[in-house]
């Protein structure tokens, strides 16, 4: 691996306001990177800077000649008055122009003016195989082969790729740029929220292509499932710093975790320490037997170098759902439901039921009609068909993935308040400090709110109501990844029943009890969480291959079933064996590397000391350790990488 980008020191003003400083990053020709960080942490303006879209304060950003970094811009950068296919093959315009120049040579060489001339001839043959050559290792033979398929995962496959651009809408113009920054395939591809405007399938099939790409990766998502899926590195943007970490999202929350335990026990430990010397010296100062000895201490304490105090999370909202009374045990049932916002219904036959303290996820492609449904219930639509009905004791409150009820020119007081008008002004205010809204924060009108903050005073409005069943279109939309884990927390905690439609798989993993899957034909039902409803799925589309493949009696298709849903008793206990073996590699090699980075870094600061870096022996023993260090964590990563990817 080569490093293809690097960040030392850079600092970004917007104005007078300090936006980003002292950011290092480094990306290596295979790396998966995600960028992690509070809404307005920076994220985005690092990206526009690594991309050349924006310029830097101070600092340098070091790029070897040659690398190419793609970048997806927000205005997609697409020429509307061409074609879907001929946008998309613009990406190959010199493959395209080499194609050209063989058809010339090919068609002079079966002039008889360059035949019969051996030389010219002999000329026009080595040209065409050279052309040949490198239009084969450039994929001049499978590029349309690839087009079709990167179209196909992004779902263009249902198009006309002859429908003008100018046509589609921005929803579909953003997953047309990303199709065309996948196929140019640059050295560096930097992402910024490319699962906005994706459903699910998309989304795994992006999952899986990026898994396979030859490049680097740059992400910033709030799709943590994504994250955890795609990349093996994280680099935190906080307080205007970079901090880095080994590994998946899942795995950067744990270590972060870990860190913060760690630093806060040794500045506790040295807080004591300053407390036993500082009260000694207290006690022992005035007296002449022993003030020799406090003096000394007192010296002690001055050479000290003080820590300051391990810095947690910045300020994250604080969310607590409860309820006013329980609901029966019996909450809703459904029964040959169907649901429109015209004539022509979207579904038919769906039924479902729910229990107290279920908690359900309704999952299907978009536009099969999840928020229609949760509208329907709530009663903002009618049913065409079928019977749905609420059991004994129930109160509802809904969450819109709009936040069409957050329109008005109302104050964020004035619209938590006018709905509890019973309530001293200083609880309304706590109530929206604890979702972060603060000082002048409260007087700022309802309709000038980004995404974030209506998201939030809509939560609190939600939280206010203490309703016993939540019914939630898409909640985590507009929120950053804190505040998802947050709500993630309360709503586990929650003591009452839960109906909820999220394309977040991560969420619906910490919360679902219950998946439904909606089809335009009705329901299916998985009783577990969303891993759990991939693998039935999966095995059911495996069936299906089967079933396919085989067309044979009845006895081999039951035959073909049976090995088909478990492995015989000895291959499952080997499988297992495997499997624990690999999840206790890579658990002793992330270790290894930890302590390898520890090593790099306390080497790195020895070198920085007058009495180090004043002996050359003792320099080149460092940097030839720090050498074989940097070769023994490359060959982990590479170990790593293998074992994650299984």
């Amino acid at each position: 691996m080569m490093i293809i980008l690097q960040v030392n020191q850079l600092s970004k003003y917007f104005g007078a306001d300090l936006i980003l400083s002292n950011i290092k990053l480094e990306v290596q020709s295979k790396d998966r990177i995600a960028l992690v960080g509070r809404n307005g942490a920076g994220k985005s303006t690092l990206l526009k800077i690594i991309s050349n879209q924006l310029s830097f304060d101070s600092g340098e950003l070091i790029k070897p000649k040659g690398v190419s970094i793609g970048y997806l811009a927000q205005d997609t950068g697409l020429q509307t008055d061409r074609s879907i296919w001929d946008e998309m093959l613009s990406v190959y315009s010199g493959l395209r122009e080499l194609e050209e120049k063989m058809r010339v040579l090919e068609a002079k060489m079966g002039d008889p003016a360059y035949f019969e001339d051996e030389v010219l001839y002999a000329r026009v043959l080595k040209e065409y195989d050279e052309f040949q050559e490198t239009f084969k290792q450039q994929g001049g033979f499978q590029y349309e082969a690839d087009i079709r398929s990167v179209l196909h995962g992004l779902r263009f496959s249902d198009y006309d790729y002859e429908t003008p651009i100018e046509t589609l809408s921005g929803g579909q113009r953003t997953r047309l740029a990303l199709a065309k920054l996948l196929l140019t395939k640059p050295d560096l591809l930097i992402l910024d929220e490319p699962t906005n405007h994706l459903d699910i399938d998309t989304l795994s099939w992006l999952e899986n292509y990026l898994q396979g790409y030859p490049g680097a990766l740059l992400i910033v998502s709030h799709d943590r499932y994504f994250l955890d899926k795609v990349v093996n590195m994280v680099y935190e943007i906080s307080r205007k710093q970079s901090s880095k970490f080994i590994g998946n999202y899942s795995k950067y929350l744990e270590q972060k975790a870990e860190q913060y335990e760690r630093d806060m026990k040794v500045f506790e430990k040295q807080q004591d320490e300053i407390a036993k010397l500082q009260d000694f010296v207290a006690r022992n100062l005035a007296r002449a037997s022993t003030t020799k000895r406090a003096q000394s201490r007192r010296k002690q304490l001055e050479k000290i170098e003080v820590m300051d105090r391990p810095k947690g999370n910045e300020k994250s909202a604080s969310i607590m759902f409860d309820i006013d009374r329980q609901s029966g045990n019996d909450v809703l049932k459904a029964k040959d439901l169907a649901v429109s916002y015209d004539a022509s219904p979207v579904f038919r036959h769906v039924e479902f039921s729910m229990n107290r303290g279920d908690s359900v996820a309704l999952v299907g492609p978009n536009g099969i009609g999840k928020s229609t449904l949760l509208k329907t219930l709530v009663g903002k639509l009618n049913s065409l068909e079928g019977t749905f009905s609420f059991g004994a004791n129930v109160s509802i409150s809904y969450y819109d993935q709009q936040q069409a009820e957050l329109t008005s020119n109302k104050t964020v007081l004035a619209e938590l308040w006018d709905e509890y008008p019973q309530k001293m002004e200083k609880e309304i205010r706590n109530i929206l400090g604890n979702f972060l809204f603060s000082g002048d924060d409260v007087q700022k009108p309802v309709s000038t709110l980004s995404g974030g903050e209506k998201a939030r005073l809509a939560l609190a409005k939600l939280m206010m109501e203490r309703s016993n069943v939540l019914i939630l279109d898409e909640p985590t939309n507009h929120l950053d990844l804190d505040s998802k884990e947050i709500l993630e927390n309360a709503l586990i905690d929650y003591p009452g029943t839960i109906l909820f439609v999220s394309h977040d798989r991560y969420f619906i993993n910490r919360l679902a009890t219950k998946v439904y899957e909606l089809s335009k034909t009705g329901s299916t039902e998985y009783l577990g969480d969303y891993d759990y409803y991939v693998e039935k799925k999966e095995e059911a589309l495996e069936l299906e291959r089967l079933a396919l493949e085989s067309k044979t009696t009845s006895s081999k298709l039951t035959q073909a079933v049976e090995s088909s849903e478990k492995l015989s008793y000895e291959q499952e206990k080997e499988a297992k064996r495997l499997e624990r073996q690999r999840k206790r590699r890579i658990e002793e090699i992330e270790k290894e590397m930890e302590d390898l980075e520890k090593k790099i870094e306390d080497n790195e600061n020895q070198l920085c000391l007058p009495e180090i870096y004043q002996d050359h022996e003792k320099v080149l023993a460092l940097n030839t350790e720090n050498e074989e260090n940097q070769e023994k964590l490359l060959s982990l990563m590479e170990e790593w990488e293998g074992l994650v990817s299984e």
